[in-house]
């Protein structure tokens, strides 16, 4: 800190084990007469700590503290720097950033430079998590056979991470079959409070490659999802940069009524929050109803803030939060620096705690949450248990456009035989029914009330149809363990619900295939079939190319449809099945107390579960310490005939310094898109199709169609990755209108080909190109692809009428100009059909941040109009990434002229 005004605030904090630690004291800015941070919400209160820790950092200043201390009454589009604490990483995203680091240092050795310069400046710890497939369900094989597969598929990467672990030394690497990131997070990586290399405390903080990082938030702990590009830069030593942050306060009252679940909670939040409108801010629960509000429950809700749409979903460290640190193993000494720590900082939050300031307040009674589902195709149209089969039926004859499957009148009772089962199917069956994600599976009493609902179901003799792909996957193997201590285990596999991994699975697309007559009763019929899972994303496509149809719901929920075999059941009134005794049985019959689940829920408070399943959780999996890698060279020996791993080109003839910013000319679209297209809509993500040009490249390379694996798996290839942009087979597409799926036309031939064909003959041509997207565009995860597959089909430029926040950066963090509509044109409005051509004449080096700019669009006969758009560039540091072509490019000639 130097010689700043702020250096008095460093003080001393003594311990209970008699030792002191220095860290840097809020309550020491009031002291100073520089403002008071008392006031301020507690999340800002994390940021304002790291600008005051960090003034001897080049890109921290002064300035950046006084704004911070004037949040909500300064300058609200002030630009603050944030330097997290550490990193968490899963393998889909954190292959890519440890292929990007091996490429650096690839980079740095061919310029002659020290490439073990190139090395994360922050703990990083990856969790491998992402690559288990449900191949293989309903029986107690399902699991070592899973295992067995993700290893044959995954070797490849497997060798490379285990590179990286050797050759980087602050990178750290769980093994598969542990756990999914942000349980493990939540259950063992979070302290509270972290020391850097001098002994000086501070608040746990982090970015991760994952949208459902902001699980931790319900711990006190600052943290949100980032692309993987901005989480290399910021392993690498730069600050995240944000806007001031609006913070939009939520006050919790009552508590929850008998029967309703932390997951109807959370979706009802999520409907809530998502009408209010809080993309790009924070929002942070506050109120009475914190008191009655489990830590676990609050993780739910802080999981899902991608789905509300808010940067973070923020619960301040209380007794809570000291009690789950308890609960799940920390020391002692870890809960004796938090609570001291945040009590010293004025953050530690009480039941006489005065109210923070908020940009806006929201208030919501417990009291009045009713069981939910969100369906059938996003996670924010949550839909009251009593409603769903009405909302269902409903959606079957609702046009496709009003987010409805327009089943024409006469296939309504359409129905179609399971050949070899005797079972038939129909509108709203389900074909899926999964216990799966870290939203749901790090919360003993939806787990729990889970595991009670199977449990009374095989007493009455009720059974799963066979069509039912059912499956229970744990988030760490601490669920495994309480399940079976409470008895629950063995209820859950009479129903099916085998355990088949412990990461994700169904939730991110990973759910493996439906039995081949199950597939062709629903082709043969036409089917919309459901899947209902306990997971965060239903998302047309992810789930499931089979079932359109797809549900969120808590886990005892999930066990409900499973053994009622569809959607389109009212529980109050139909009965779920019938009883050994030939009686029927409905959901209330099998549905446990709160005092039930409270009895059963003890085992999964016992401190020694959690010591014992993370003692040793890096060298705890055979398979992984067996693989063989390069563990002597810092510079990886990259394979030429690798279909899993490849030297991406991104710094290919790399010059010292950044051409100047030109102006583009006459692109061409390569899609016209509509609102709220996501990421699983850009990014390749699920199975790989037989008929897709990654297959085509795959079977060029060698690779059986047994083998294709997910498209996950194989993002540090970006070979295969480039040729799954925009190949989400839902994807609408107007310049192929009505057709859906990863189509274009090339508009000089007007050819129909795969979008990947048409973007490298618009190369051959030297042809740039831009995307338009309507509202929301690239809302959702899978995102530092949905970047780098744009960036390198040769999109030079995305115009659209709003982006999500994540995707917005990464754009520019690949060298790609985000545009953004003025406020109340869109593409229908202004005319535009996609068969322009389309030019920006003053783009150029003096570009500045929201930069009004031309559109020049030029139609087939010749004739030219100038619209006005605006560059979504909102900050200088932004700037400089684009000039530079990318983020990676601006820290990589930052090493170079260091070196």
């Amino acid at each position: 800190m130097g010689q700043s005004k702020f250096a008095a605030c460093r003080r001393t904090l003594e311990l209970a084990s008699g030792q002191s630690a220095a860290y840097y004291s809020l309550p020491a800015l009031a002291e100073q007469g520089l403002g008071d941070p008392g006031r301020l919400p507690y999340s800002v209160k994390v940021l304002l700590e790291s600008a005051l820790r960090h003034q001897d950092h080049p890109a921290l200043e002064p300035h950046h503290v006084e704004a911070l201390l004037a949040w909500g009454r300064g300058d609200a589009n002030a630009e603050v720097p944030f330097i997290p604490g550490r990193v968490i990483l899963q393998d889909f995203t954190g292959v890519p950033c440890v292929v990007d680091l091996a490429a650096l240092r690839s980079a740095m050795a061919t310029a002659g430079k020290d490439p073990q310069k190139i090395e994360p400046l922050v703990p990083v710890d990856l969790v491998i998590d992402h690559s288990v497939q449900v191949d293989f369900a309903g029986n107690e094989q399902a699991l070592p056979k899973n295992v067995k597969l993700e290893f044959q598929r995954n070797l490849e990467r497997y060798e490379f991470l285990r590179w990286g672990q050797s050759a980087f030394d602050t990178l750290s690497i769980i093994p598969p079959a542990v756990g999914i990131v942000h349980q493990v997070n939540l259950e063992h990586f979070a302290r509270g409070v972290l020391r850097n290399k001098d002994g000086v405390l501070y608040p746990d903080s982090l970015v991760g490659t994952d949208s459902h990082t902001t699980m931790i938030n319900g711990l006190g702990i600052v943290g949100w999802g980032v692309g993987g590009i901005e989480a290399e830069a910021c392993m690498l030593g730069q600050p995240i940069y944000l806007k001031m942050p609006q913070v939009v306060g939520v006050r919790l009252t009552g508590k929850l009524r008998e029967g309703v679940t932390a997951t109807d909670l959370t979706l009802t939040l999520v409907q809530m929050l998502r009408k209010f409108g809080v993309v790009e801010k924070f929002v942070e629960f506050f109120g009475p109803g914190l008191d009655a509000l489990p830590l676990a429950d609050r993780a739910t809700i802080a999981n899902m803030a991608p789905e509300y749409g808010a940067t973070i979903g923020f619960f301040p460290v209380d007794a809570e939060a000291l009690k789950y640190l308890k609960n799940t193993g920390r020391p002692a000494e870890v809960l004796d620096e938090v609570e001291r720590y945040y009590r010293a900082q004025g953050m530690f939050r009480t039941a006489d705690s005065a109210e923070p300031e908020f940009t806006d307040v929201l208030e919501l009674d417990m009291s009045t949450v009713e069981p939910s589902l969100a369906g059938p195709k996003r996670p924010h149209d949550r839909v009251g248990l009593s409603k769903v089969k009405e909302s269902f039926l409903n959606a079957l004859t609702t046009p496709v456009d009003k987010d409805g499957f327009a089943v024409p009148a006469d296939r309504l009772d359409a129905t179609a035989p399971v050949a070899g089962s005797g079972e038939t199917l129909r509108h709203g069956s389900v074909t899926i029914a999964a216990i799966t994600s870290c939203t749901n599976t790090s919360n003993p009493s939806v787990m729990v009330g889970a595991g009670l609902v199977a449990k009374k179901a095989a007493a009455r003799g009720l059974t799963v149809p066979g069509y039912v792909k059912t499956s229970l996957a744990p988030g760490s193997r601490v669920v495994n363990s309480y399940l079976e201590r409470a008895g629950l285990l063995e209820p859950l596999q009479a129903l099916r619900f085998n355990v088949v991994g412990y990461g994700c699975t169904t939730c991110i697309g990973n759910s493996g295939p439906l039995d081949e007559p199950v597939v062709d009763a629903i082709n043969a019929g036409d089917l919309v079939a459901a899947a209902v899972l306990s997971g965060n994303r239903n998302f047309e496509g992810r789930v499931s190319p089979h079932t359109r149809a797809n549900y969120l719901a808590s886990p005892p929920l999930v066990v409900a449809y499973a053994l009622a075999g569809r959607v389109d059941i009212d529980f109050e009134r139909e009965p779920i099945g019938t009883g050994s005794d030939g009686q029927p049985v409905y959901l209330r019959d099998i549905w446990p107390s709160g005092a039930e689940v409270a009895e059963a829920m003890a085992a999964a408070s016992d401190p020694a579960l959690y010591r014992q399943e993370y003692g040793n959780v890096a060298q705890s999996n055979p398979e992984w310490n067996a693989i063989a890698a390069d563990t002597q060279s810092a510079v990886y020996s990259w394979r030429e005939d690798s279909t899993y791993i490849q030297h991406p080109p991104y710094f290919e003839n790399f010059p010292p310094q950044p051409a100047p910013i030109a102006p583009l000319k006459q692109a061409r679209a390569l899609l016209m898109l509509g609102d709220f297209v996501t990421t699983d809509h850009i990014s390749p993500a699920g199975n790989i199709a037989a008929d897709s040009p990654a297959a085509r490249y795959l079977m060029e390379h060698g690779v059986q169609k047994a083998d294709f694996n997910s498209y996950g798996s194989r993002r540090g290839n970006d070979r295969v990755m480039t040729r799954g942009t925009f190949a989400n087979i839902r994807l609408k597409n107007a310049l192929v209108a009505p057709k859906e799926g990863g189509w274009t036309r090339y508009l000089p031939t007007d050819e129909q080909m795969s979008v990947y064909d048409a973007a490298m003959r618009y190369k051959q041509d030297g042809t740039p190109l831009i995307v338009l997207a309507g509202k929301l565009y690239g809302a959702g995860s899978s995102r530092d692809w949905a970047a780098k597959g744009t960036f390198l089909l040769g999109v030079r430029a995305v115009l659209a009428e709003s982006f999500e926040r994540i995707h917005r950066s990464n754009l520019i963090g690949m060298g790609v100009l985000p545009l953004r509509f003025k406020e109340g044109d869109n593409a229908q409005s202004l005319g535009l059909t996609g068969e322009e051509t389309f030019s920006l004449p003053d783009l150029g080096d003096g570009l500045k941040p929201r930069q009004e700019l031309t559109l020049r669009v030029t139609a087939a006969d010749g004739s030219e109009r100038d619209i006005s758009v605006v560059a979504g560039i909102d900050t200088p540091i932004e700037v400089e990434y684009y000039r530079h072509g990318g983020i990676l490019n601006y820290v990589l000639r930052q090493f170079m002229a260091a070196a």
